[in-house]
């Protein structure tokens, strides 16, 4: 009958075979990298950017005959949203922004997004951001704004990640027609979704923070780890379900290291 051995392993055996088996392990887990997602308007800036943009553009006389012009298609998108409010915005874009030179609009929005910050940047939101800049998470910038003067809003502010709303160009011209879509609702928690994998491919899927004011944001911060409610209307807005910035202590200390 064969001898079973009763003999325990001698403990510097044990620690042998759990320090070589460490180094195997710590290849296969990857810490979750971190990632916060501010909208721009009415989260980090109060109110809105692109009828002023506009104006910055166009002229105040030209831009709110435009908005006057389009007053009906401009109510019923405030009540209905979505498509309506896409395409009212797309078409006062062509009223104003179609036949300007690409170079000169660009040197505008430089212009406009120091001066929009000085003016309606949040303290409490920008604070928030530089938290977590100064963790080294990666924070990006989602807006349905244009590209054109987010893009130097976020170089302003030290962000590199920019997701917002293109304005399509031919022949140096600025069309006033969208390239792709308008950057809000599902097009935006897409191209959020979109930009995470593609700017750090094979990574570990992110813990996300997603910040955003209206019903815009909706689809974005439902996706998110914590979405966070930047609204004034607080507990009777449409965000009412989510975090609020003074919730953010607390929760913080889900976040993986």
């Amino acid at each position: 009958m064969p001898t079973v051995s009763t003999q325990l392993p001698q403990t510097d055996d044990l620690l042998s075979t759990q320090e070589n088996a460490l180094p195997h392990i710590s290849e296969h887990v990857r810490p979750r990298p971190v990632v916060a997602a501010f909208d721009f308007d009415g989260t980090l800036t109060n109110g809105g950017s692109v009828t002023k943009f506009l104006v910055a553009v166009g002229g105040a006389v030209r831009t709110y005959a435009a908005v006057v012009q389009h007053l009906p298609g401009i109510i019923r998108a405030a009540l209905l949203s979505g498509d309506a409010a896409d395409r009212v915005k797309e078409s006062l874009f062509m009223k104003i922004l179609s036949g300007q030179s690409v170079e000169h609009v660009e040197e505008i929005a430089t212009r406009f997004a120091h001066t929009h910050l000085q003016k309606h940047a949040r303290p409490d939101a920008l604070a928030r951001l530089r938290h977590h800049l100064d963790a080294g998470h990666t924070v990006v910038i989602v807006s349905a704004s244009p590209e054109c003067y987010i893009k130097a809003a976020a170089s302003e502010l030290g962000v590199t990640g920019v997701i917002a709303t293109r304005l399509a160009s031919g022949g140096g011209l600025l069309t006033g027609r969208y390239e792709g879509m308008n950057c809000r609702g599902r097009e935006k928690y897409t191209r959020v979704m979109t930009w995470i994998r593609t700017s750090n491919p094979g990574a570990a899927d992110p813990f996300l923070y997603a910040y955003g004011n209206s019903r815009g944001d909706l689809r974005l911060l439902e996706s998110a780890d914590i979405g966070v409610n930047m609204g004034r209307l607080g507990r009777f807005g449409r965000l009412r379900r989510f975090a609020r910035l003074e919730d953010l202590s607390a929760l913080d200390s889900s976040v993986p290291n």
